[in-house]
């Protein structure tokens, strides 16, 4: 009796109300997501495009679509709803679903507070002389608050902030006690804005996932903090368009026998992510996600890659390939591929699916980082993994095993 009712408990702890607490709450991806999540929570719009919304997960007792709740940090005044509108009059969101999900738009920014300015950081300071430890308790106390508001069995802060610049090592990014140390001294500001807001996620004791190639949890005393206080975490970078398409198509390069000589891409993008790639310091954070994986696939290093800002284009996304590849007595063949998409609709459902996941993870004990996540990511933590359907097996064992310890 007491197995089985146990078992109930377990059951009902994984499908529970869940927060999604989003780090650039106001952006693109999160007005996105929030504005989907209502339209599918209400039966205006199927989930398409949810991984999490077919076998094996559908029956795996994660979080219902009604069942998560939406706040977040942002340093934007530009509300969701308003970040919505203008989405409408892009094409990319249809009008009636904007109608309908206006209200829970409105909800959801009502539960936006202000976030960490990472301009503070790269002048090397921290903000009127607090301490970054002091400013991580206070984004903290912002996720509890929202959590205990809201009666939520846990919550999921996802990083969909501006990309920053790669950060230079310190002996404090991996040693956690002289990270800590360095934390409390008002003088310093040792982390970037994505990691005080991650380091925020543990103090509050929620599940983490950076959908961005800023160092967030990255930071490897971070990551044994998250570890050792009992948190899950996923990461880096989401594999939205054409990094995903690549990893479908370079292990049937490599199953064939074909050897991939070069491998050259071009993204035209325009909105705040085209804007803030123009950066060349941010941009070699995403350059260096999007190669890592297809250097490892291929073999190859002449992996040319271009970020081109193109603010015309909006939330639009227009990436080119060109593919050279060695064939049968030193013949070539070459492939060529142009995919175009609203960045923010590929995003926005694998952020749903990543709540949902995360929320899993906690609900069964799993704490550090979930590699069988790495299906999600560009970049993937702890995994030299980026083959895209050994991914998607991977990621459909992990759900079926996990499941069923949460409701032993």
């Amino acid at each position: 009796m007491m197995h089985h009712a146990s078992a109930r408990h377990h059951a009902a702890a994984a499908s529970a109300r869940t927060g999604i607490w989003f780090i650039g709450a106001r952006g693109s991806v999160a007005s996105t997501a929030t504005l989907g999540l209502a339209a599918i929570a209400d039966g205006q719009s199927p989930p398409t495009a949810c991984v999490t919304a077919r076998e094996p997960f559908a029956s795996a007792g994660l979080p219902e679509f009604a069942d998560l709740v939406v706040g977040g940090h942002d340093i934007s005044a530009v509300t969701m709803t308003k970040r919505a509108e203008a989405l409408v009059e892009t094409g990319m969101i249809p009008p009636r679903l904007l109608a309908a999900t206006h209200d829970a738009l409105e909800r959801a920014d009502a539960e936006v507070r202000p976030g960490y300015d990472p301009h503070a950081v790269q002048q090397g300071r921290s903000p009127q002389g607090r301490s970054q430890q002091a400013a991580a308790e206070r984004l903290a106390a912002d996720i509890t608050s929202f959590q205990e508001r809201h009666a939520l069995a846990r919550v999921v802060v996802i990083d969909l902030s501006s990309t920053e610049p790669p950060v230079d090592p310190v002996p404090e990014f991996y040693d956690p006690e002289a990270l800590l140390a360095a934390l409390a001294d008002p003088a310093r500001a040792v982390l970037p804005a994505s990691s005080v807001s991650a380091y925020a996620a543990i103090l509050a004791g929620a599940a983490y996932a950076a959908f961005t190639p800023s160092a967030g949890m990255g930071l490897p005393a971070l990551t044994r903090l998250a570890r050792e206080r009992g948190i899950p975490v996923a990461g880096q970078d989401g594999k939205t368009g054409q990094t995903w398409l690549r990893t479908v198509l370079a292990p049937a390069f490599a199953a064939r026998g074909l050897k991939v000589l070069s491998w050259a891409g071009t993204n035209l993008l325009g909105g705040g992510d085209g804007a803030t790639l123009a950066d060349p310091d941010a941009v070699r954070s995403k350059l260096a996600s999007k190669n890592r994986g297809l250097r490892a696939l291929t073999g190859s290093d002449t992996t040319p890659l271009h970020i081109d800002n193109v603010p015309d284009l909006g939330d639009t996304k227009v990436a080119w390939d060109h593919v050279h590849v060695e064939g049968f007595l030193g013949s070539r063949l070459t492939l060529q591929t142009t995919w175009s998409a609203h960045d923010s609709m590929l995003a926005a459902p694998l952020v749903l699916d990543l709540a949902r996941l995360l929320a899993l993870a906690h609900s069964a004990g799993i704490s550090g980082t979930v590699q069988e996540l790495g299906f999600f990511f560009k970049d993937p933590w702890d995994s030299d993994v980026h083959d895209a359907a050994e991914q998607a097996a991977a990621l459909e064992e992990w759900v079926g095993r996990t499941s069923t310890q949460v409701r032993r």
